[in-house]
């Protein structure tokens, strides 16, 4: 595809840094690159020392800056098109300098966020799966982020789908041919083993979408809100975990108002730990907000900390117990201010919820005991939610879930045993199911989706 526009973009890091690369895409490239240097194209994908000039300055020799230029042409390169990396000196006014040059260019400018990737997928240089991938790669903040996004890249998740596009689109040409040759003689048994393929098909896609989110929790993040009664220490919880001050600690019930998140590596899986408004009746409307954001946070957590005051047992707060599932995990905070004669069920891992006991540990988010036996509780509980020992390409976005549901849902629809008479419905919810899964790679209709999917990327990918 042809772009009237020749983009850049700092590829690199923000300044201030040892080197910076400034990549630039599209049919310009080139002549921008020898009207910069003043020299011809150098040896294409070979790194080349270049002086880098003002393309106006004439004999005046004005220097932008001394660095290296690397030459891809089109169509051997990321994007497809021409592309070219200089790769200069990482100091703010150097990269300004390089970029107010290239801006001076007509029909070149400043690139927006995902727009190489874009040129990249709508040159067939990439599908969405592997650019999503891309975007993944990028933000990837743990190992197993990290390995995951590199899987779907790799196209594990492209081969995936385009396998099941292409049984899909050969079962349809069989019953078009039907649909399509009516009159004519056809072989009889050309629908034959149809039911046993639609069902395969349909066995397999619900096997990978009842995944219990493993692969969207990988990539977001394990969800783990910090629920409880104003001034039980679910501040002092969240700052003792994340070994700093992160929230606002005081004695005045009610400090926390809004979510304070704090995001953590452990053991390589990523995890956001949501601190949450005090849970109780308030005239205050600001605290009111509070609490509501509060119980919406927990209603979609993957485990939540139930956080008791320690020195107050056995009185537990009801509206706390309310809130507590089979995915919970009760703290009893301010142990150091316990009675010794604290309940053993703390211990014991016996505290009753409304669906049945729960593990309970008793901590001090003052002197720290208690918490190696916490935090190996939430290391297991997240091991739990996110396994990573499959080598496959789980699902990692709504977008994936969506469309593979209405292709099931397509399916179906399909009544087995397939008969040949009235074959016509039957092509048609095999065309919607073979579009549905289709449009995860982007082999059909993705328009409607491109401005959200690369949206995400940041400038210069």
């Amino acid at each position: 595809m042809d772009f009237p526009d020749t983009i850049f973009a700092l590829a690199s890091g923000a300044p201030p840094a040892g080197i910076a690369v400034i990549r630039i895409s599209g049919y310009q490239g080139g002549q921008v690159l020898m009207r910069l240097s003043g020299k011809p194209l150098p040896m294409p994908r070979v790194a080349t020392r270049t002086r880098f000039m003002l393309p106006e300055a004439g004999d005046k020799d004005i220097v932008l800056d001394d660095g290296i230029a690397i030459w891809f042409p089109g169509p051997q390169s990321f994007t497809g098109e021409d592309v070219v990396e200089l790769h200069i000196h990482g100091g703010r006014a150097s990269v300004e300098a390089v970029a107010g040059a290239l801006s001076g260019f007509v029909g070149v400018r400043m690139a927006e966020p995902g727009e190489f990737t874009r040129r990249a997928f709508e040159n067939g240089k990439l599908d969405l799966t592997r650019a999503e991938a891309l975007a993944d790669l990028v933000s990837a903040e743990t190992e197993a982020q990290r390995q995951q996004a590199q899987r779907q890249f790799s196209g594990a998740l492209a081969d995936l789908y385009d396998g099941w596009r292409q049984d899909l689109v050969a079962m349809l040409a069989h019953v078009e041919t039907v649909v399509d040759f009516a009159d004519e003689e056809i072989p009889k048994d050309l629908l034959e083993g149809l039911d046993n393929k639609i069902l395969r098909l349909k066995a397999q896609i619900t096997q990978h979408i009842d995944d219990n989110r493993q692969g969207e929790r990988l990539r977001d993040g394990f969800e783990i809100a910090i629920i409880g009664a104003p001034n039980v220490g679910k501040s002092s919880l969240l700052n003792a975990l994340a070994r700093r001050d992160v929230a606002i600690v005081s004695e005045i019930a009610g400090t926390t108002r809004d979510v304070v998140e704090l995001h953590l590596n452990l053991g390589g899986l990523p995890v956001t730990l949501a601190d949450t408004a005090g849970i109780r009746d308030s005239l205050d409307k600001v605290e009111e907000e509070g609490i509501r954001r509060a119980l919406v946070r927990a209603e979609g957590a993957d485990l939540r900390l139930a956080v008791f005051d320690a020195a107050i047992w056995p009185d537990l707060d009801p509206a706390t117990v309310a809130l507590m599932t089979n995915e919970t995990i009760a703290v009893f905070n301010k142990g150091d201010l316990a009675d010794d004669d604290l309940s053993e069920n703390a211990k014991r891992s016996d505290i009753k919820g409304p669906y049945g006991p729960v593990p309970a540990f008793v901590v001090s988010a003052l002197t720290g005991d208690g918490f190696d036996a916490l935090l190996d509780a939430i290391k297991n509980a997240v091991s739990r939610g996110i396994d990573v020992s499959s080598g496959s390409a789980p699902l990692t976005r709504m977008r994936h879930r969506t469309a593979l549901v209405e292709a099931l849902e397509a399916l179906d629809r399909i009544e087995t045993p397939v008969r040949a008479d009235g074959p016509e419905l039957l092509a048609e919810d095999l065309r919607l199911a073979a579009r549905s899964v289709g449009r995860i790679t982007g082999t059909v209709d993705v328009e409607d989706v491109l401005d959200l999917i690369f949206s995400e990327f940041c400038i210069g990918k």
